[in-house]
């Protein structure tokens, strides 16, 4: 393998470990968003029981239409995260060509 050929696979292999940490990164970002919504659903369930049990209060009523939004902006905040992880996911792959090619030569 020539110098150019060695200089280009080993620039391939950085940016794929830099490709894989933006993975990671993403990955921990959409678990923690989905941990996140979890305890947003479980407010949301507590408010509506309370409001079903009693008169449904101006202020519980309000909590409850708060939390739906702040579940709703999470949402889709893991939906964007999910694109980003896939994208990069696909570049990673395109890298992995890249490199099965560098090597053949």
């Amino acid at each position: 393998m020539a110098d150019e050929d060695k200089d280009l696979l080993d620039a391939l292999v950085r940016k794929r470990v830099s490709l894989v940490s933006t993975v990671s990164a993403l990955t921990a970002k959409a678990l923690k968003l989905a941990q996140a919504i979890s305890g947003v659903d479980m407010d949301i369930l507590r408010l509506e029981l309370e409001i079903s049990r009693n008169a449904p209060s101006t202020q519980l009523v309000q909590e409850l239409h708060e939390s739906q939004e702040n579940a709703a902006r999470m949402r889709a905040a893991h939906d964007d995260c999910l694109e980003e992880i896939a994208a990069a996911e696909e570049e990673v792959a395109d890298v992995d060509r890249q490199i099965a090619v560098a090597r053949q030569d």
